[in-house]
């Protein structure tokens, strides 16, 4: 009785102590964001734009892993907003996801909420944004999370990190652009330029003095966090005459692979390694649109920085901005498909995978556009889209719609009754040929509802994501909060189990957050339901989202506090 007593009390300490030291090499980072209207320049033009601390894009955040953020958000805006740190696992933390009105209610002006979590087996590059309307325009910064204390990355150590957030600039009000939209039931305009760390470029008018310089040193080797923050367009990205050799992509090592362009739907990340063994000289660094849905008006414009050698000629050691006229490299087509494949398809995970085998869940989601018919008490300026319809957009015939009154989390939690179901369909209702020519109109206009899908703690999932032909078919990101997953395939057609199961790679397929469905084809993920609470899963074309391009997962508690959701902060937003 006494040896037991004594083993217990052994036991406790050991308990103690390892948290005590954990506490002790885990830093939590505290930090104020006040988001504010700012004059902003660009374009020759001058704009009262949403911001964080008057910057933009907003501050650079840098952990390690293991380390808790802890960010006050002040809300001196004239709307409301939330912040949505994306990638986060956020395990237990579900209030700090960030989703208007699916996590929290937002932060209504004048008021503020703090956000606390911690960052837990992740490293690389990751990003907050704005996830309330068409604010995450210019309300969005990087998120880096370097290797614990006394660990290294799994390549040589570079000389510098440089984040390099690619993002779109309207010479508008983002959030009236997409009042309009919502109004007249049309698609929204382009934007007007393309950025890198919040400059157009050299290409653009009014924009030379301020573009972005990334300098190197013959010798070194850099680390670009290349960070799709745009709103709707995946681009491409290049440096001229120079490899990229990728090592990362959202927050998860990968086996190195080089290449000469890579690309990133919105809400991705890519880290590549860039070496300085070129001439002295200053090299453009270049992004432009991959436009996949056929017809559909998009930017084809070129947003540009400059990677400037410290001992160009031109440059007098690298200090002057203006000099010889940067090396511009070549860029894919917008339409070209088959470099995106070639790419997406060299993704390896940097070890053997833990991918779950047995499945629980087996999910089969339709993911693209459609059209409402013009309601008969609208007027025909409320129905811009084609041929007098409205935009819509669905998973599996669903068109999703966020409440208003209460968030999804705290609906939940509080059991609340009335705010949503929980009978998201597991597979389409009507089977078809989904990427064929020949479509039936009846399939055009989907149901809308909140509609959501409950899993059990430690069910084994398995999604196949297809794109459809409906209006037109696209390459559409599908991000999950709450969630890496592992990517085990694509491809092209309609996926057929019979068949395409043969493609699976179950040892070393990438961990991401957010995948590219390729254009009329598919994509299969799983991921093992271990984070409880309501986790949205939506396309971050945030024009798509705002049709209703998404959905949403109740994943229930399990048993025992460490497989039960945390109780919500006492600042938590009312509605």
């Amino acid at each position: 009785m006494e040896i037991a007593k004594s083993l217990v009390c052994f036991i406790s300490l050991a308990v103690v102590l390892l948290f005590t030291s954990m506490a002790e090499a885990n830093k939590a980072y505290h930090h104020e964001f006040i988001i504010q209207a700012t004059k902003v320049k660009r374009l020759c033009e001058t704009h009262n734009s949403i911001t964080v601390n008057g910057m933009f894009p907003g501050p650079t955040l840098v952990v390690n892993n293991g380390d808790t953020l802890v960010v006050k958000v002040i809300n001196r805006a004239r709307y409301n907003v939330t912040i949505h740190w994306h990638g986060v696992r956020q395990m237990r933390t579900g209030w700090a996801d960030g989703p208007e009105f699916v996590t929290q209610c937002p932060i209504r002006p004048g008021s503020s909420y703090t956000y606390r979590f911690t960052i837990q087996g992740q490293e690389g590059t990751l990003w907050w944004h704005a996830h309330s309307s068409w604010l995450r325009a210019t309300v969005y910064g990087s998120l880096l999370v370097l290797p614990p204390a006394g660990s290294s990355y799994p390549f040589p150590n570079p000389h510098r990190n440089v984040p390099l957030l690619l993002g779109e600039w309207w010479d508008a009000n983002p959030v009236d652009v997409l009042r309009k939209s919502i109004r007249t039931g049309g698609a929204p305009s382009n934007s007007d330029a393309y950025t890198i760390n919040g400059q157009p470029g050299d290409l653009y008018k009014c924009s030379s003095r301020d573009t972005t310089i990334v300098p190197i040193n013959v010798g070194e080797t850099i680390l670009l966090r290349v960070i799709n923050s745009a709103l709707n367009q995946p681009l491409f990205f290049t440096v001229a005459n120079h490899k990229l050799t990728v090592v990362g992509a959202d927050a998860s090592y990968l086996k190195p692979f080089t290449t000469n362009v890579i690309v990133l739907g919105p809400g991705q990340t890519t880290d590549v390694l860039v070496k300085g063994d070129q001439p002295p000289n200053r090299y453009y660094m270049a992004a432009r649109a991959y436009q996949s849905a056929q017809n559909a008006p998009f930017g084809n414009t070129t947003t540009t920085a400059i990677l400037q050698y410290k001992t160009a000629p031109c440059c007098g050691g690298g200090s002057a901005k203006n000099g010889i006229k940067p090396i511009m490299p070549l860029l894919p087509a917008y339409n070209d498909t088959n470099t995106v494949t070639r790419f997406s398809q060299s993704f390896r995970s940097l070890r053997r995978a833990e991918v779950p085998t047995e499945i629980d869940e087996n999910l089969f989601v339709t993911i693209g556009l459609g059209l409402d018919n013009c309601p008969k008490n609208f007027r025909s300026r409320r129905c811009q889209g084609p041929n007098g319809t409205r935009f819509t957009a669905s998973m599996n015939n669903v068109s999703f719609a966020l409440p208003s009154n209460y968030s999804l989390l705290q609906a939940h939690h509080h059991g609340i009754p009335g705010v949503f179901t929980t009978d998201f369909p597991a597979k389409p209702p009507v089977k078809f040929d989904y990427t064929g020519n020949n479509i039936s109109r009846s399939l055009y206009q989907p149901d809308r509802g909140t509609k959501l899908y409950k899993l059990k703690y430690g069910s084994r999932v398995q999604i196949v994501l297809q794109d459809t032909g409906i209006v037109t078919p696209e390459n559409h990101p599908i991000h999950l909060h709450g969630y890496d997953f592992y990517i085990v395939a694509e491809g092209f057609g309609s996926f057929n189990p019979k068949k395409d199961t043969a493609k699976f790679n179950l040892e070393d397929p990438p961990l991401r957050n957010t995948v590219g469905v390729p254009v009329n084809g598919w994509a299969v993920i799983r991921f093992v339901a271990d984070n409880p609470g309501v986790w949205i899963m939506h396309c971050h074309l945030d024009v798509h989202i705002s049709w209703g391009l998404a959905m949403a997962f109740l994943v229930e508690n399990g048993k025992g506090v460490l497989q039960t959701m945390e109780q919500p902060p006492p600042d938590l937003p009312v509605c």
